[in-house]
């Protein structure tokens, strides 16, 4: 089933999409009134991820940055780091390179993930810009009546890699896209928008280091997944507005293309056990669902972009709904799931 969503009349031309790591310039949102379908008070939460039925973490791509918590019966939104009540407490065994907390001043988080597990503590992957580049973890406490964020380390890129998102593993580790060379020049973003291969997928773990991994080169890589079972890793290709399937650990790799006619954005695994894949199109956004095995398409939701809400980056299953994150704007879009 397909639903279509006309957001409001008046519709403008937007973004196709941030062409770097760092968030680009944005449009003046309307104010947000509080209402059942949108969620307010957010900084362009790029991307979603929930901590059990209750709460809800945000990145903040934009404004003062760090990482938000909402909570999802009545939407109430604050800034879980930094806070008063957050913590730094360095994890120097995973993360011994780690120099320290981030500079608080300037965390702006993008793409997240949450290790699986049932809480009441979680630990959370976020790509942050800012003062560094850097993969920064935390881990959040939902046992409290205001969950509390206690951040326990960190990976720094080498340089010039622009990261956009984040995989965790179960040892601490993480797979991460290389999105856009931090620096890049005008032209350099002209031609991973084209569809010219520009950046890869890395692997860290901590007795290894920094790794890339074989055969994930890509036009604007962006979002990334890995099957339960670890043998193959889902990369959203941006740039080149399709999806690539990689074999892990075969020599040599397999890889899949699947053209997707949109600008993939963050990938997430549904409830179903397919693939959430949301990105943009000319002045509108999609989400689709794809069979990680046939790689059969299924469209869900889409929308135009316009002042109050476009460049949708994410889907988060939430209850019977779907929340829509975007790289721009002061809220979140809910819409009941078809």
């Amino acid at each position: 089933m397909k639903t279509r969503i006309a957001l409001v009349a008046v519709v403008v031309a937007a973004l196709s999409g941030p062409a770097s790591a760092q968030p680009p310039p944005q449009p003046k949102p309307p104010p947000c009134t509080p209402a059942a379908n949108v969620v307010c008070g957010q900084q362009s939460p790029e991307d979603l991820v929930a901590l059990g039925p209750d709460w809800v973490a945000a990145s903040a791509y934009t404004g003062s940055g760090g990482l938000r918590m909402v909570r999802v019966r009545d939407h109430m939104t604050y800034t879980a780091y930094p806070s008063a009540s957050s913590k730094d407490r360095l994890d120097a065994k995973t993360y011994p390179k780690c120099p320290g907390p981030p500079d608080k001043g300037q965390l702006l988080t993008h793409g997240l993930y949450v290790q699986p597990g049932n809480g009441p503590v979680y630990k959370v992957f976020a790509v942050g810009h800012g003062a560094r580049e850097a993969i920064e973890v935390f881990e959040i406490d939902t046992a409290v009546a205001m969950p509390v964020a206690t951040w326990i380390g960190c990976v720094v890129a080498p340089e010039p890699i622009g990261l956009n998102s984040v995989r965790g593993l179960p040892d601490g580790g993480f797979i991460t896209s290389n999105f856009l060379a931090r620096g890049a020049s005008p032209a350099a973003t002209q031609k991973m928008m084209a569809g010219r291969p520009n950046g890869e997928l890395w692997e860290w773990h901590t007795a290894s280091g920094w790794k890339k991994v074989p055969d994930s080169e890509a036009a604007g890589a962006n979002g990334v997944e890995l099957s339960a079972d670890g043998k193959t890793i889902y990369l959203a290709e941006w740039g080149s507005r399709s999806l690539a399937r990689i074999s892990r650990g075969m020599t040599p790799p397999k890889r899949d293309e699947l053209p997707l006619g949109f600008r993939v954005d963050n990938i997430h695994w549904a409830r179903d056990g397919s693939l959430w894949a949301v990105g943009q199109g000319d002045q509108s956004w999609k989400a689709v669902k794809i069979d990680p095995q046939t790689l059969a398409v299924h469209e869900v939701l889409s929308g135009h972009d316009t002042p109050a809400f476009g460049a949708g980056t994410t889907v988060l299953e939430v209850g019977k709904d779907l929340w829509v994150g975007s790289f721009r704007g002061n809220r979140i879009a809910i819409f009941p799931a078809p």
